[in-house]
């Protein structure tokens, strides 16, 4: 299993998720993380996301499995691409394990969740799973 990128045992609220500086069909650029095709972002770090880590297809989508380790690093706000073309799907269970955790979520088309990510990233503790193709 892939390490996560260094954070200390206690993610501070002061520790900002990094941002999305360049998007485009199979193409994302995260501030401090390089570039990859989709990503796994949370306060302090994140990386590439692997889909067959947890199994996550486009249906029946984002793993509850995905979100977890979003919440592990202090994400209080949770932002779910569905793709450019919105055909990545979430699970229900999912968006029953945040609701049951008190976590915000948004599930938006990519480049609105992008936007949506980078504008939360500047005041709150945010995490982020985001699809750049289908």
């Amino acid at each position: 299993m892939r390490q996560p990128a260094a954070r200390p045992d206690n993610p501070a609220m002061t520790e900002r998720s990094p941002k999305i500086v360049e998007i485009s069909w199979g193409h994302m650029e995260v501030d401090g993380l390089g570039s990859g095709k989709d990503f796994t972002l949370y306060p302090g770090g994140g990386h590439e996301w692997d889909w067959s880590e947890t199994g996550t297809r486009h249906s029946p989508g984002i793993q509850p499995e995905d979100v977890e380790e979003l919440l592990r690093h202090g994400a209080a706000t949770i932002v779910l691409s569905r793709g450019m073309e919105s055909r990545l799907e979430v699970d229900p269970r999912t968006l029953k394990l945040l609701e049951e955790r008190g976590i915000a979520v948004h599930v938006a088309e990519t480049l609105q969740a992008v936007e949506l990510y980078n504008e939360l990233a500047d005041t709150h503790p945010v995490g982020g799973l985001f699809h750049s193709t289908c």
